[in-house]
């Protein structure tokens, strides 16, 4: 068996398109433009290139950006009362706080800040709890991006047996809240799982977000699985690998996100659409 690579830079892209589109008949009726905020805190290289990809994106799908960036140094306050202007800013619709933060500032505090309607993130508890409870409004971006990449197969996924190894607030815990909503059978895998590669065995929809270099072995790999990467870590060669052995998952898989150009351009194009969504749903 060689796996179907999930091309999510080619879905995305036609999501962008679609945006593009969308943003072309509000203009064109009279409406402006979706805004979107992003506050980049400090120097940090990855953060730097991913505020550089949604800036691109902004600029090919029509959607206003907003830029800010704030030294390393910058105290809670200051970052508290841009927010709070952002947050009553008319001509913004969507604010992101771009992730990681320096230590003093509180990054719990700051998902709160964000008022629940220009969280195109998805990360405040209003939406996690609207999406726990099968009624979302906006959803994080990377597991509504995932879902997207899961129905492009055409695989029905009511009654799969879904496993997500990772639990965190920003993949792992809405990931498995989007596959219970598909129906899936979820199992979440954590630092404290025994036997994980038993775990993995099972799965037909595999999503491993941990951050962890080839921690899930090709071996481990249900035949015909369908396999989501959505780690992405510098190898010391300097190649970029994700959390499973792409070559030897290829050979057990039926469906597999290459990295890079899986999960992480569909991240982008999902915070565009969550701008857009949030432009039209929540503020007209």
């Amino acid at each position: 068996m060689t796996a179907q690579l999930l091309d999510g830079k080619a879905i995305a892209s036609h999501i962008q398109q679609t945006i593009r589109l969308r943003v072309q008949e509000r203009l064109a009726s009279g409406v402006r433009a979706p805004g979107l905020a992003v506050i980049l805190v400090g120097r940090d290289a990855a953060s730097e290139i991913y505020v550089r990809n949604k800036r691109r994106a902004c600029l090919e799908t029509g959607i206003n950006s907003f830029f800010y960036d704030l030294p390393a140094q910058v105290s809670p306050d200051e970052l508290l009362s841009l927010i709070d202007r952002l947050n009553e800013d008319p001509m913004v619709d969507g604010i992101l706080v771009q992730q990681p933060l320096p230590p003093q500032i509180d990054q719990e505090q700051v998902v709160e800040r964000i008022r629940p309607d220009k969280d195109v993130d998805g990360f405040h508890a209003y939406n996690l709890g609207r999406l726990a409870l099968g009624i979302p409004v906006l959803r994080p971006c990377t597991p509504r991006g995932v879902m997207t990449l899961l129905e492009s197969t055409g695989v029905v996924l009511r009654g799969q047996e879904a496993v997500v190894v990772g639990a965190s607030n920003v993949v792992g815990k809405p990931m498995a809240l989007e596959l219970l909503r598909a129906e899936c059978t979820v199992t979440v895998c954590h630092i404290a799982t025994r036997d994980l590669p038993e775990q993995v065995a099972r799965a037909e929809v595999l999503i491993v977000a941990v951050g962890h270099p080839h921690l899930i072995q090709g071996s481990w790999i249900r035949p015909g699985a369908i396999v989501v990467d959505v780690g992405i870590n510098r190898h010391p060669n300097g190649r970029l690998v994700g959390d499973v052995v792409f070559e030897a998952a290829c050979t057990r898989a039926a469906w597999i996100t290459p990295v890079p150009g899986g999960v992480g351009p569909m991240t982008v194009a999902t915070l565009l659409s969550n701008t857009l969504d949030a432009a039209e749903q929540l503020h007209r």
